[in-house]
């Protein structure tokens, strides 16, 4: 999918945030300023979040428990073995939430769970290129 600007990157976000269930991850891969961030900004905006959405670049988790569903905000970059997640508590975060995921392979990946979403972006001539790929349970949903 073509990402050529800013408010095609909002439209997807927001398209993905109206399908939005508690349990599913939105992993999203890429190398430095791709736009995972941005378009993680564009999904917590879509679901209602109207103040600052700081990269969770060195906090590693921000949660926004006001929204419906909730979500937890991770970026795994920082870590040096997928093992220290268990030490974040990330599972005390995904109960009953949504976990948008940067760098997910710093944590071991969540391709195996039925409600992730993989996307992965690219730069492209003319902007950004997602290549998605859903788990069973975004089949019928997807954005």
């Amino acid at each position: 999918m073509k990402l050529p600007d800013l408010a095609s990157m909002s439209d997807f976000g927001a398209r993905i945030a109206v399908q939005l269930r508690p349990g599913d991850v939105i992993a999203l891969s890429g190398g430095l300023g791709t736009g995972k961030t941005t378009l993680a900004r564009a999904i917590l905006r879509a679901l209602g979040h109207e103040g600052e959405v700081p990269s969770p670049t060195f906090t590693i988790i921000e949660t926004y428990d006001a929204l419906d569903p909730p979500v937890a905000h991770a970026d795994f970059y920082r870590l040096a073995d997928p093992s220290e997640v268990e030490q974040l508590g990330l599972d005390d975060y995904r109960e009953g939430a949504v976990l948008i995921a940067e760098w997910p392979d710093h944590a071991g990946g969540f391709a195996h769970e039925a409600g992730c979403l993989q996307i992965a972006l690219e730069i492209a001539e003319d902007g950004r290129k997602a290549i998605v790929t859903a788990g069973k349970d975004w089949l019928e949903r997807l954005p």
